[in-house]
């Protein structure tokens, strides 16, 4: 395998060596390369905004690796920042081929491939890439937005949305349903994002608190894409149609857990801690 520069992949995972990982020389044990790129492979479906299990089920199939290969040209040593880089190079009729790379700083140490062949988990016989799966793959590459974002009422969006609020409060959290589902879904606006399998990965609505306030609410994000883009993008698309509406200021009762993440975006806490459903929450707040 030919040595590659940074800007050949994107970035999936970051990592700093530990004792665990290296043996009396302090160099990185050969098979910890593999569990690197392994790890960076769950990343990469994280960042087409695809939760796996439940996309390679509405595929009606599952991938299973064929081929693993390791090239080395340097090794890495205890305490080096390792970034490991992954790209789909290709997509044939019924397997899937991930070139990868690790490198310390801008030197590149490791190359691997990776090739997963799809197949039916029943009988794990091989069956053609589904279409959907390879233009999302390809379109990734191409640097394509994998998510769509749509705002609107309920009737529009209240499908998707209801299902993805129900996994998340009801299922996860323990909220009863009477109080998840209330009657303010009628009058608010929704955002829903959706990945290109259209699966509804991410939703939030918008009330109006009192006149020139928006107030935002029920920001659910599909547990598998936590920390990713799905959650900021979903705020945004409501904050723009706060803003749109001529709404001065936005306010959000945060679940103490969020509270770093709307931090990040410019919210700033207001008062003392509270209970909602149950749940500590804290008020924020940020003029638009």
């Amino acid at each position: 395998m030919p040595q590659h520069q940074r800007q050949d992949f994107r970035l999936f995972h970051r990592l700093r060596v530990r004792w665990a990982e290296v043996d009396m020389q302090k160099i990185v044990f050969n098979a910890h390369y593999l569990m690197y790129f392994d790890t960076a492979i769950t990343d990469y479906w994280r960042a087409l905004g695809m939760p796996y299990e439940e996309g390679m089920a509405s595929l009606g199939g599952d991938l299973y690796v064929v081929k693993a290969t390791v090239e080395f040209h340097a090794s890495a040593r205890m305490d080096d920042q390792l970034d490991v880089a992954l790209k789909c190079s290709r997509v044939g009729n019924s397997s899937l081929s991930f070139h990868g790379a690790i490198f310390r700083g801008d030197e590149h140490l490791i190359s691997g491939e990776l090739v997963y062949v799809f197949a039916d988990p029943a009988t794990q016989t091989s069956r053609p890439v589904p279409a959907a799966l390879r233009e999302l793959l390809q379109a990734f590459e191409a640097r394509e937005d994998v998510l769509e974002l749509q705002v609107g009422s309920w009737d529009q969006l209240g499908d998707g949305a209801a299902g993805l609020r129900r996994a998340v409060f009801v299922q996860e959290q323990g909220i009863p349903l009477e109080l998840e589902m209330d009657a303010a879904d009628a009058t608010a606006v929704h955002a829903v994002a959706r990945n290109r399998l259209g699966q509804v990965v991410g939703t939030g609505r918008l009330l109006q608190a009192e006149p020139g306030v928006g107030k935002i609410g029920r920001m659910a994000v599909h547990r598998v894409l936590r920390g990713s883009s799905v959650g900021r993008r979903v705020l945004l698309a409501l904050m723009e149609a706060a803003r749109a509406r001529g709404d001065r200021e936005v306010v959000l009762h945060a679940q103490r857990s969020a509270v770093g993440f709307y931090d990040r975006l410019g919210f700033q806490a207001r008062g003392e801690p509270f209970q909602e459903a149950g749940i500590e929450h804290l008020e924020m707040v940020k003029p638009l």
